[in-house]
């Protein structure tokens, strides 16, 4: 786990799975038998006012997690990481020090992970891969700097679309930013690091500060908030194709979600550690194959999912406009999902 002055933080704040074709309903929910479920996301008596939090001297809310971060962490904007998911080139390296995973299918039945990265420290990470259109959006969505080794031409277009940063592998910076593993097989041998990136962003003199006008995509609670609801979550399997059906396991002493895929546990390289959750959204899609490559894309405008969460799950809603940036997740109340 990643520790800092001598508490234990989350290793992942939030992470999103995103799941194809709501009809085949690709998630089984192990759970305890239950009647009707509460969908209704409120705090427990534990939770205290806003005006009663100790704010730590120099520290600020981190718009990605609601934990507290050092202030010039919280100002500046993220990196958001394309990183390979496939059996040849796991374990992973620093997948763990993301504050937000994503992960969703690209071509062939594979998924790719894109983490969000505010605050980490390894010199190994990877190993990078290409992005995709859709990432690039989500990318957007937190006013982060992209992070990849080339892009289809769908995710290129997109990339000038939204006037999007992006540090690239088969560019100018790429020497720069990244590195290779000789040890492992090209193209699965990109890595980078935090000094990389920042080399990477100096170089293309990319603003550092967050956009002032980004909407966050949550709200928090300020302390740990069991969901109210029947519905009882002790193993979460996304059954994303037969090549991959991820699952989580829930650690009822630690609150937190273990992961587990192709076959065994999910590690992180540079800490030989488990990969756990504390929180979940599974938002359903409609993916389709957009040309004879079978390129593969899917609606994000709106849609449905669970928020999981210290063992329970409840149903939410999610929608983007066309006029807004950032993806907006409720509860069954239409209120902003709370974390």
């Amino acid at each position: 786990m990643k520790k800092k002055a001598g508490i234990i933080l989350l290793l992942f704040c939030v992470i999103f799975v995103v799941a194809c074709n709501k009809k085949e309903d690709p998630t089984d929910i192990d759970q305890e038998e239950t009647d009707d479920i509460d969908q209704t996301i409120e705090p427990s008596e534990e939770v205290t006012e806003e005006s009663n939090e100790i704010i730590p001297d120099g520290y600020a809310k981190s718009r990605l997690t609601g934990l507290y971060v050092p202030g010039d962490v919280a100002s500046s904007r993220p990196y958001a990481i394309m990183i390979s998911n496939i059996k040849v080139v796991n374990p992973q390296s620093g997948t763990e020090e993301a504050s937000i995973l994503y992960e969703s299918l690209v071509e062939g039945g594979i998924t790719r992970h894109m983490g969000v990265f505010e605050e980490f420290h390894p010199e190994r990470i990877g190993s990078i891969r290409s992005g995709r259109q859709y990432f690039a959006s989500i990318a957007d969505e937190y006013d982060a700097v992209l992070v990849s080794f080339g892009e289809s031409s769908y995710c290129t277009e997109k990339i000038k679309e939204l006037n999007l940063n992006q540090l690239s592998g088969l560019r100018g910076e790429g020497s720069t930013v990244f590195y290779r593993d000789n040890s492992i097989k090209a193209p699965h041998n990109a890595f980078t690091s935090k000094e990389g990136l920042a080399k990477g962003i100096a170089k293309k003199e990319f603003r550092t500060a967050y956009d002032e006008k980004l909407i966050n995509h949550f709200s928090f609670y300020n302390t740990d908030t069991d969901l109210l609801g029947d519905q009882n979550v002790n193993k979460l399997t996304l059954k994303f194709s037969s090549y991959t059906s991820p699952y989580f396991t829930y650690d009822a002493e630690n609150k937190t979600y273990l992961r587990f895929q192709h076959g065994g546990a999910h590690i992180d390289a540079n800490s030989s550690k488990q990969l756990e959750f504390k929180n979940i959204i599974v938002q359903f899609v409609d993916g389709f194959s957009i040309d004879e490559t079978k390129s593969f894309s899917f609606k994000q405008a709106d849609g449905e999912g669970y928020y999981i969460s210290n063992g329970k799950a409840v149903p939410i809603t999610c929608d983007k406009k066309e006029s807004d940036r950032s993806m907006v997740y409720y509860d069954s109340n239409k209120n902003m999902l709370e974390i």
